[in-house]
């Protein structure tokens, strides 16, 4: 047993050492070595490969007690009995699949022997029918070939039938213009008359051989008809062709005809108008087929054609395809200029893209969905900038035109229509051009989805660029730059002073509106809608800057309300200039009433006064009067006046002046001129405030006798109550009224003042004279 068992072990190991190497698992797992493994044994090892019983149990022994001992043999047995049960189901599930196969094996065993009687039968009956078979074909052998035989005769004869046919035929296809069922007949034929037409067929090949001239010669006639549509010639071009003409002669004519029918293609200003019909439906599919449409499937069929022709003809052809839509984006271009609405360009470019897609697909190289972003972004950069080219110009309407018509219709002008026209087209017409441009953004075609970006940029570059032309366009509209004004034709029916003079004023109160309301709106709707772009690179900046135009415009206003203030303020200087330069002030005689020069000063106050109230709001109203110290020093300044009376002239003239200087001394200092706000009473002030001063400074030029000097006393006394009534401040009212007496005075021979008595006297006359005159006057 001994023996036995020693041959056995070898013959495991060699299994585990090829089991090993195929699967490439160190050798030295399963190397007999017996002393390497027992160095590294383990009490792990049980489970491997190399497991060695011997050293296992004496590792056991010398690691664990005896109460370990008896626990690894308790679980040694559980662990064994498992393993028999595992393998006694093993055996049990397998010898069920033995006994099925078995049965199985036993019944095909049955099968295969009354299947073997069955395929003998068949064997037999498969011989009888193969020597029946071979019968029949012996007996029926000379009669097929015989069959066969007149079957080619009958196809040679069809044939000969055919060729002494065709010259009748060929005739018929003349007369009813069948020209390619012709070509197929006679090309057809040609072996033939190749070979036998010099003996056989001779008549035949003659007479088909004028038929082909008179063919060929209709065909280039209609190659070269301009009646015959492009697909007619190009298929005439073809059958040339397969007739062996040498078309290559007529490829420069023909390439003529092509260039030709370019000119009838373009679009045309008057057939745009309609373009907008269709431009809510993106498919093409769906819309009938136009004329011009059918037009261009008819080019492109034609220059599938040409290709098929003249293989080497890409350059040209592609050079016929680009032109044509050069020509298409040249006649946009000049329907953009008539003042026209996204719908109408959309409508325009959807033609032509559908046509770019047409001959894109019979001219791949031309590549024109890729030429045609290039025009298409010069037109739709073009439409933009009209729009807000159109929107200037609406801008400049709304402010000047409402005096035109006006005055057309005998009214008097109105500066609030002005100002509500103006802010309505600042505010509307900005909205209505970002909807406009918002319909280009949603549209999905594509030229304009490769532009997406693009006109994003546009639109925040072109509101910036607008805003800024549209400073320097109410820089013009204000009379600054007159000649260029005159030139534009801009300020057409405003050449009156006065409404330039409420213009002026209108475009202050306007600059402050785009400020404070268009600017913030137009900012929103932008980051609303226009957001992203980013094609003219980060390193310019920002496309729209809101703050800058804020400034541009805060600054324009200021500068506009001083325009106007110094218009009025010139027109009354020159009335004041003529009072005060006309008259010889030394012989002037004694006052008799206040001079009608007052009269008209205050009519240029009530119009400025009227042009205010239309435009400007209303401000706080602030009485400014002088304190305590003030008054007392003016109370001190006129009973000193009043105590020299008696005294000489020259005495009381000296005295007089004296007491004044003394008096302005004490007298609190006025400020006078403060910054102007955008209120009614701001600038009325201002402008009464600047009108006394020239009036001080032409009285300073003028040397005045006593009646002079008291004619000026006596209108300035008039004027102070109502000047007072109309300016806020009216403590630098009273004092700038006193500084025009002083200077009178100062400049006067022998100033010696009116009486109160007299004076108030005469101020009542005029007051009653002038209620006469207009009693709603008060």
């Amino acid at each position: 047993m001994e023996v036995d068992d020693v041959p056995l072990d070898d013959k495991a190991k060699r299994m585990r050492d090829l089991l090993s190497s195929f699967y490439s698992l160190d050798h030295s797992m399963s190397s007999p070595d017996t002393s390497s493994s027992s160095k590294y044994a383990t009490l792990d090892a049980i489970n491997t490969t190399s497991f060695d019983p011997n050293q296992y149990m004496h590792l056991l022994v010398h690691k664990s007690n005896l109460e370990g001992l008896l626990q690894k043999h308790v679980e040694m047995a559980a662990e064994i009995k498992n393993l028999d049960t595992d393998l006694q189901m093993l055996v049990y599930e397998n010898y069920n699949k033995f006994i099925s196969a078995t049965d199985t094996i036993k019944q095909m065993k049955s099968n295969i022997v009354n299947m073997e009687a069955n395929m003998e039968q068949l064997l037999e009956k498969i011989m009888s029918v193969q020597c029946r078979s071979d019968g029949v074909n012996t007996s029926l052998f000379e009669k097929r070939e015989h069959i066969e035989k007149l079957h080619r005769t009958r196809n040679l004869l069809r044939k000969v039938q055919f060729i002494y046919d065709l010259p009748a035929r060929l005739g018929k296809c003349i007369k009813s213009e069948a020209y390619a069922d012709a070509v197929k007949f006679y090309t057809g034929a040609m072996p033939i008359f190749k070979a036998y037409g010099d003996s056989s067929f001779q008549d035949c090949k003659r007479a088909s051989e004028e038929a082909v001239t008179i063919i060929i010669k209709n065909l280039q006639g209609k190659l070269f008809s301009d009646s015959e549509s492009i697909q007619a010639r190009a298929e005439a071009a073809v059958l040339l062709k397969q007739l062996d003409f040498p078309v290559d002669s007529l490829k420069v004519k023909l390439l003529e005809k092509l260039e030709q029918s370019v000119a009838g293609l373009q679009l045309k200003i008057e057939d745009m108008g309609n373009a907008s019909v269709d431009s809510n439906d993106t498919s093409t599919d769906s819309v009938p087929a136009t004329e011009h449409e059918t037009s261009v499937r008819e080019f492109a069929e034609a220059i599938r054609a040409y290709r098929v022709i003249f293989p080497d003809s890409e350059m040209q052809l592609t050079k016929l395809a680009q032109d044509l839509v050069s020509r298409h984006f040249e006649t946009t271009e000049q329907y953009i200029k008539t003042q026209i609405w996204s719908a109408h360009l959309l409508g325009v470019l959807r033609i032509i893209w559908r046509d770019v897609l047409l001959m894109d697909d019979v001219l791949h190289e031309a590549a024109l969905s890729d030429y045609s972003l290039e025009p298409a972004r010069v037109a739709v950069k073009l439409y933009v900038s009209n729009k807000f080219s159109h929107l200037l110009s609406s801008i400049s309407d709304a402010l000047t035109k409402a005096h035109t018509r006006q005055k057309d219709k005998g009214e008097e002008y109105s500066l609030q229509v002005a100002l509500e026209g103006g802010k309505k087209a600042v505010l509307q017409g900005s909205m209505d051009v970002l909807l406009d441009f918002r319909q280009l953004l949603d549209d999905n075609l594509g030229l304009l989805v490769k532009l997406k970006d693009l006109i994003i940029d546009w639109v925040q570059e072109g509101f910036q660029d607008f805003f800024r032309a549209l400073d320097g366009h109410f820089l013009l509209l204000s009379g600054k730059n007159s000649s260029a004004t005159q030139d534009l034709g801009l300020t057409e029916g405003i050449q009156d002073d006065k409404v330039l003079a409420g213009l002026v004023l209108v475009l202050a109160q306007v600059s402050i509106f785009i400020e404070q309301n268009a600017i913030p709106r137009i900012t929103e709707e932008i980051a609303a809608s226009f957001s992203g772009g980013g094609a003219r690179g980060y390193e310019y900046g920002p496309a729209f800057v809101p703050g800058e135009i804020c400034r541009i415009f805060h600054s324009a206003g200021e500068k506009f309300l001083h325009i106007y203030i110094n218009m009025r303020t010139q027109r009354i200087s020159v009335l004041l200039k003529k009072r005060f330069t006309t008259p010889n002030w030394v012989k002037h005689k004694e006052p008799r009433e206040v001079h009608m020069f007052v009269d008209l000063f205050l009519q240029e106050l009530e119009v400025i006064r009227s042009e205010v109230k239309q435009i400007l709001p209303e401000g706080i109203r602030r009485h400014r009067r002088a304190d305590s110290t003030g008054s007392t020093a003016s109370s001190r300044s006129n009973p000193l006046r009043e105590e020299k009376l008696s005294r000489s002239n020259t005495q009381r003239a000296r005295s007089q002046l004296l007491e004044t200087h003394l008096a302005k001394l004490f007298k609190q200092k006025v400020e006078i001129f403060t910054k102007v706000e955008f209120t009614q009473e701001s600038v009325v002030t201002t402008l009464v405030k600047l009108c006394l001063k020239s009036l001080q400074e032409f009285v300073r030029l003028q040397t005045f006798n006593r009646s002079g000097f008291q004619q000026i006393q006596l209108d300035i006394q008039f004027l102070r109550t109502p000047l007072k009534e109309m300016a806020e401040d009216e403590a630098a009212v009273d004092f700038l009224l006193d500084e025009v007496i002083v200077a009178a005075a100062e400049r006067c021979l022998d100033p010696i003042p009116l009486e109160p008595a007299i004076l108030d006297k005469l101020i009542q006359a005029k007051l009653a004279k002038t209620k006469e005159q207009n009693p709603n006057t008060l």
